[in-house]
């Protein structure tokens, strides 16, 4: 049986391969690729053999790529760094083919595109999964500096290590050899070597490529955010030959994202994570062309009567002609004193595996009664000694789907505390226990992980009130739209706006930022692509009124 991470390509896919590319022989042997290159070629075998090894340990070879098979991984299809090495044995004979001839071949054969997205897509899962090495980040595991460095490498599938400062000894080795202190913390070091010292995640971003600089160009569709309305939007967009740049201030998934496992969406009949979902639907985007930069922060967006610019966080405008606000809603705080000292520490907003493995036999707390609160509490239950859902109402069912009511229901280590609240969280450095009230009979749990899912938070602080929006911030869409707040436009006075339109002709809103959206995945997904032919028409007045 053929191994999906290392297919054999046809003569027929070769040959069509070789009319973009170029034949050359290696006397010796040679490194064709270093980790940490970000611009580097796609090479298929033609005789002889190329290495792949790990950067760290050049004696540890990952996998051998023989004739007529190929390199390279999703990386190739953006500006993301490489994270191992690949030497061509003495003798060998490749076909060398830069990444952008490789994005062409791409988009117009599909049978090889099959073949090479199937191969990058298992050649990460399994680089994840199954090999220790990448990036290191070494730090204390309950700190929030560290915690958001390897939330945000987790969320984006970039390959790193984790060594924990409190049990690592491989951890205060690297610190003693290198002359570093506690309050050094956290520290990154890259798969080149190089070491950061208390780095921010746009630094880390920027050095993985995964944070990238735009041309200043006019864009047609400028999507802001990843989540599964802003990444089907960004998919349509680009398969359908517009020039779309999508930016997204945290990981691709959004909301969904954080999900551990989601089951009741089309396709998947033995669920899917929103992590694994979000992360395909990342690759198709950029497979039709699409540029993603991750985390690139909306400030403020104007207006100026023929296209949009937005100011993102690292101080670049992006220009574009029409703008999709796919932004979302955050869960909100936990109404507590002390909430912001813990965030990070013991309170966090997603239940992903990092999470799990740090639960392992300790007290968990769940707040919330939706879907996503749900999830995680099953998810957890798998790893932690108990699971505490702590729901404000008496009905777990009032806002859960059945099957997960069902399957909490017949999990012994979940307890549910209904009519209930937090009141105190209590812990030094980080959450050591908190005070629950059921009732108005209080109680000390020792939870030292609280996973918040509660509330809905729009997030439109960067609209800066630009477009007509509801007294909590949902942005109003369509037939909500009173002719009052509709801006004054040529376009306007010829039609009302389209159904996912807003106040400004050009400017829509999709998924959980929109009001009265369904807070579900699959219709999030269908309001993303569905914008795009809206989008369509708005482009076809705008060039016909230009």
């Amino acid at each position: 049986m053929t191994d999906p991470r290392s297919p054999v390509l046809t003569q027929k896919q070769i040959s069509i391969l070789k009319e973009s590319g170029t034949v050359m022989t290696f006397e010796k042997e040679i490194a064709v690729f270093e980790a940490g290159d970000s611009a580097y070629n796609f090479y298929v075998i033609l005789d002889g053999a190329v290495v792949i090894k790990d950067p760290f340990n050049k004696n540890q070879v990952l996998a051998t790529h023989r004739i007529n098979e190929f390199t390279g991984d999703n990386s190739m299809l953006s500006d993301r760094s490489i994270p191992f090495s690949a030497y061509a044995l003495k003798g060998t004979t490749v076909l060398s083919i830069t990444p952008i001839q490789l994005k062409e071949i791409i988009s117009k054969h599909s049978d090889i595109c099959d073949v090479l997205l199937t191969a990058f897509i298992q050649r990460q899962e399994t680089m994840l999964k199954e090999f220790n090495g990448g990036i290191k980040v070494v730090g204390p595991e309950k700190s929030k500096e560290t915690y958001a460095l390897r939330d945000f490498l987790e969320k984006n599938h970039i390959w790193h290590t984790f060594l924990n400062t409190n049990v690592s000894e491989e951890a205060q080795e690297l610190l003693h050899s290198f002359g570093l202190l506690n309050e050094d913390l956290p520290i990154v070091i890259s798969i080149s070597g190089e070491i950061s010292k208390k780095p921010t995640v746009a630094e880390i971003a920027r050095k993985t490529g995964v944070l990238i600089e735009f041309t200043d160009e006019i864009f047609d569709v400028l999507v802001v955010g990843a989540g599964p309305s802003g990444l089907a939007a960004s998919v349509y967009a680009a398969s359908e030959g517009l020039s779309v740049i999508t930016i997204d201030g945290n990981a691709p998934g959004g909301q969904a994202g954080k999900s551990s496992k989601i089951e009741n969406y089309l396709g998947f009949p033995t669920g899917i994570s929103g992590n694994d979902l979000a992360n395909k639907a990342y690759i198709q985007a950029q497979k039709f062309g699409c540029t993603l930069s991750i985390p690139q922060k909306a400030e403020k967006v104007e207006y100026n009567g023929s296209h949009f610019i937005l100011c993102a966080s690292n101080g670049k405008n992006i220009k574009a002609k029409s703008v999709i606000a796919a932004t979302g809603a955050n869960y909100r705080r936990l109404p507590v004193d002390n909430i912001e000292k813990f965030e990070g520490s013991g309170v966090f907003y997603s239940a992903t595996g990092m999470n799990a493995s740090a639960c392992k036999n300790e007290l968990v707390g769940v707040i919330g009664g939706g879907n996503s609160a749900g999830q995680a509490a099953l998810f957890l239950a798998e790893h932690a000694h108990e699971v505490h859902v702590i729901i404000r109402g008496n009905d777990l069912g009032a806002k859960m789907s059945d099957y997960l009511v069902q399957r909490i229901e017949t999990t012994p280590n979940i307890i549910v505390h209904k009519n209930s609240n937090i009141t105190q969280l209590n812990g030094t450095h980080y959450l050591e226990s908190l005070i629950l009230d059921t009732d108005g009979t209080t109680q000390v749990i020792g939870i030292s992980n609280l996973f918040t899912f509660i509330g809905a938070k729009p997030c439109t602080e960067w609209l800066n009130g630009i477009v007509s929006m509801d007294d909590k911030g949902f942005i109003y869409t369509g037939p909500d739209v009173i002719e009052s707040a509709m801006a004054e436009s040529s376009i306007y006075k010829k039609r009302k706006p389209q159904s996912l339109e807003t106040s400004i002709p050009g400017f829509y809103a999709v998924g959980d930022v929109r009001k009265g959206s369904v807070k579900r995945v699959a219709s999030a997904v269908g309001e993303g692509s569905m914008a795009i032919s809206q989008v369509h028409q708005y482009l076809a007045e705008l060039k016909m009124n230009g």
